[in-house]
């Protein structure tokens, strides 16, 4: 039998420290977990019909490209006031082929700490150097400016416009005014921000009025949208140079059209989808407004987190809700500081008040 014993050894460290993760099946409760915060995914509103292809039979470059992705591409990119617009196979994909492509040896990337991995990814596979700068800290990020302003020869800084582990948003007014200042380039992931975040679920850079002071921005289809993808948007040099450079993209077999069409009907459905999230708004409030003998982070997104420090005692508290029927997943260390562990509470459209007050009710008791 095959030797592999260290990866046994690294599998026990993981172990000991309570963290090890495993794959769990859906179980039947009330989904406080999944990231598909209007329910399209949930309710089966984005059946398409049949007759498309299920395979792309190649890479874009290749044999995998086709009219009705560039079509979606068009539409993506009109609706979210975009030149243009490239699609990827995950928001993952997005990120690590923009920042590993675009950043070029002498730049520098300077990003926010709690940045998700995949764009953390991105950024240690470029030549570019790198800084992070404190959590949403805006004299941070210009003593980081500051630093490499004479030096760099192209500055970018990356952020998210709604962290998935925190559940808040970014200053973006301020981040604009610092990259004009500084000549830095804006690259904003929109993941959760996406069929949430303003008046018809564009974003947190439309709903500013930002979208003409931002290089890139990623477009995450997997949550608020219900399916799966991402797109990227800016200019249509930016479209060319990420066909040209990023291996991400290049090297991987296209979407096939079901899911592109898939894509397609979310954009049709979230933009007219205003009394989800007015739901969403309320329910939110109510959990915020909710007494807790835990602490709470604040947040006005559908990521809602408490904070149960020690691996041990926020799965005890975990597993006692899902045992109450109630699917709340804990979030241990390392993914998250020591001390600083926390169940993530997703709320969602089709979450009811009687399960909001079932949820409130659990958590009121402590382990």
């Amino acid at each position: 039998m095959y030797n592999d014993e260290f990866l046994s050894r690294k599998l026990a460290e993981r172990k000991e420290n309570n963290a090890f993760r495993t794959l769990r099946l859906p179980v039947n409760a009330i989904d406080f977990c999944s990231n598909d915060y209007l329910g399209l995914a949930h309710s089966g509103a984005l059946h398409v019909g049949n007759g498309l292809s299920a395979g792309a039979a190649g890479s874009r470059l290749l044999a995998g490209n086709y009219p009705l992705i560039e079509q979606v591409e068009k539409e993506i990119a009109a609706f979210h006031e975009a030149e243009a617009a490239l699609i990827f196979n995950s928001g993952y994909d997005a990120n690590v082929g923009v920042l590993s492509a675009i950043p070029q040896r002498g730049d520098v990337v300077i990003y926010d700490f709690l940045s998700h991995a995949s764009i953390r990814d991105g950024i240690r596979l470029s030549f570019a150097q790198s800084y992070s700068f404190l959590h949403n800290d805006m004299t941070d990020l210009e003593r980081r400016l500051q630093q490499v302003k004479e030096t760099a020869v192209n500055i970018f800084v990356v952020t998210e416009t709604v962290f998935s582990m925190d559940g808040d948003q970014c200053p973006l007014q301020e981040l604009v005014l610092l990259c004009k200042k500084y000549n830095a380039h804006l690259v904003v992931d929109e993941a959760h921000a996406t069929g949430v975040i303003g008046q018809r679920g564009e974003g947190l850079v439309q709903a500013e009025g930002l979208q003409g002071d931002i290089f890139c921005r990623v477009q995450t289809f997997g949550k608020g949208c219900g399916c799966h993808g991402a797109a990227v948007l800016g200019s249509e040099s930016l479209r060319s140079y990420l066909v040209n450079f990023a291996r991400s993209f290049i090297y991987t077999t296209a979407l096939p059209e079901h899911a592109v069409a898939v894509i397609q009907r979310s954009y049709a459905l979230f933009p007219t989808m205003n009394a989800e999230r007015a739901h969403l708004r309320k329910i939110i409030q109510y959990f915020q407004d909710a007494v807790l003998p835990y602490e709470k982070l604040p947040s006005q997104t559908p990521i809602q987190i408490v904070i149960v420090p020690g691996n041990e005692e926020v799965k005890a508290l975990a597993s006692k809700l899902q045992q109450n029927g109630l699917d709340v997943r804990p979030i241990l260390y390392p993914t998250v500081p020591k001390g600083k562990e926390r169940l993530r509470i997703v709320l969602h459209a089709y979450n009811t008040d009687e399960d909001m007050k079932s949820l409130i009710e659990n958590l009121k008791f402590e382990i």
